[in-house]
């Protein structure tokens, strides 16, 4: 065991022994080392101007990935290389050549935005030499501007990507190999413990060593990505004690492809959870590029979005149609169950003292069968869910419907199967009077709140329109379809 949290910043190796489990990355770097180009605007994972990137050895390669400051904890940061706005500085002080694009195409202007853009650029050059513009705005969908607009931001994108040859400029090009050793340095080191008065956090060296810390701390806050969590801190104020964090694990963020599905890691985060599975199942795919900004995707996790147990959460709707299974740990060892029986009560999950949940597995569709997954927000990019309906049919060759799995989100007190409308479906020919001959068995499967996202009322309807949304797309009725939108 030690008792420091070591890691890199720019280009100082930095130990922490006083650290709190609640210490975000964005108080420490202003307040403790006075870098404030890094902003703080939202704290809560929204506006992007707090975006720094992170770098973690996986697999024995450096990569780098834009995040959230302001709901990073420190404890997250064992063994990474932190990089700033800062750090992008040339020896004589020259721009970097994603910061000159920006001022070349006018995409500033009061200027409290520009760091994050800046980093959330500099990120996608560093991992596309020439990106399309679809995939310059998706890496910058966590990033507001009030002042300019995005047009001139996403041209110097594009002009950036004509600059590669600089890259004998670029800080992280001349010195990779070296960070690359001090980081293999620091990751050997075993379970971190760091108390600070009563507050306390641990870092388990491995999935055996949480286990271990579980068994001995049952109520302990286990944090992966912290994109909830950190608003517990940040919005709550809430003291947490102990926390363990596990974002570090490599033994939870394999993904494993088999013949009839993929078995995910609970840290696997929402990024690479989109990489295994958005060729074999798009629907799926197309609902993780809504999920927050790319910082959030970055940071959050498929495992973590299941345990918090949200009603809103947006990935166990999809997964529970699919028929997903979950694998739960401890020191006693594994125990599976389908996804949807781990969710009891409103913040009740079917997790023993001492658990904590390791992997997923994601059947596959038949080929045969249709899937879609619906999310329903006041904005397309970066909202919370009001909605989301997830559906998965099978129909024999006379197109009467033999199986029908649908689930839902933000529509009860915990992700839940639609069981009434399935059994009301199975059996019938897939038309549209029976379509509207079941959406009334809606009502008896769900009761939904009122809340400031949505009305009771626009949740049952929207509910019963995404199954009419469903059967128009699935038998290719374009027309009917865009009616139907309008209305909707």
């Amino acid at each position: 065991m030690n008792d420091s949290i070591r890691f890199i910043l720019n280009g100082e190796d930095i130990a922490l022994t006083d650290v709190r489990p609640t210490e975000t990355l964005l108080d420490f770097l202003r307040l403790k080392r006075r870098l404030t180009g890094t902003k703080e605007g939202c704290a809560e994972g929204d506006c992007g101007a707090c975006t720094v990137l992170v770098g973690r050895l996986a697999d024995g390669k450096l990569a780098y990935e834009s995040v959230n400051a302001c709901i990073r904890f420190m404890g997250s940061l064992h063994a990474t290389h932190v990089v700033t706005v800062e750090h992008l500085a040339g020896r004589d002080g020259a721009l970097h050549p994603v910061q000159q694009a920006l001022v070349d195409c006018h995409g500033s202007q009061c200027g409290f935005c520009t760091p994050g853009f800046v980093m959330s650029l500099y990120g996608l050059w560093l991992a596309k030499e020439k990106p399309s513009r679809q995939e310059i705005e998706k890496a910058l969908q966590g990033n507001l501007c009030r002042c300019t607009g995005y047009e001139p931001i996403v041209k110097a994108a594009e002009q950036v990507s004509l600059m590669r040859p600089s890259t004998l400029f670029d800080p992280l090009e001349r010195t990779r190999s070296e960070i690359v050793a001090r980081l293999w340095a620091m990751q050997a080191s075993g379970t971190i413990r760091i108390a600070n008065g009563e507050d306390r956090l641990i870092v388990p060296a491995s999935m055996q060593a949480l286990a271990e810390v579980l068994s001995q701390e049952p109520d302990a806050i286990i944090v992966a990505g912290a994109t909830d969590v950190g608003l517990w801190v940040t919005k709550q104020m809430r003291r947490l004690s102990p926390v363990v964090f596990i974002n570090h694990l490599s033994e939870l963020q394999s993904v494993t492809e088999g013949e009839d599905g993929v078995t995910i890691g609970a840290g696997v985060s929402y990024t690479k959870a989109f990489e295994a599975i958005s060729q074999k199942i798009p629907a799926l795919g197309r609902l993780i590029d809504r999920i927050g900004g790319e910082q959030v995707r970055n940071m959050g996790t498929i495992g973590g979005n299941i345990a918090n147990g949200s009603p809103i959460g947006d990935s166990p709707p999809p997964l529970i149609a699919l028929g997903a299974t979950l694998t739960l740990r401890s020191l006693q060892g594994q125990r599976r169950m389908p996804l949807e029986d781990f969710f009891i009560a409103y913040g009740k999950q079917d997790r023993k003292p001492g658990e904590f949940v390791e992997s997923v597995f994601v059947p596959y569709p038949a080929a045969a069968s249709r899937f879609a997954a619906y999310k329903i927000t006041k904005r397309r990019d970066e909202d919370i869910t009001a909605v989301l309906g997830a559906f998965l049919l099978t129909l024999d060759e006379a197109e009467m419907i033999t199986d029908i799995r649908i689930a839902f989100g933000g529509m009860a007190a915990t992700p839940k199967r639609a069981r009434t409308v399935e059994a009301a479906l199975i059996g019938k020919p897939w038309t549209e009077a029976t379509i509207e001959a079941t959406r009334s068995a809606f009502d008896a499967d769900y009761q939904p709140l009122t809340d400031w996202r949505a009305s009771a009322e626009y949740r049952q309807l929207t509910a019963k329109n995404l199954l009419t949304r469903f059967y128009l797309e699935t038998v290719g009725a374009p027309a009917e379809l865009k009616r139907f939108e309008e209305v909707a």
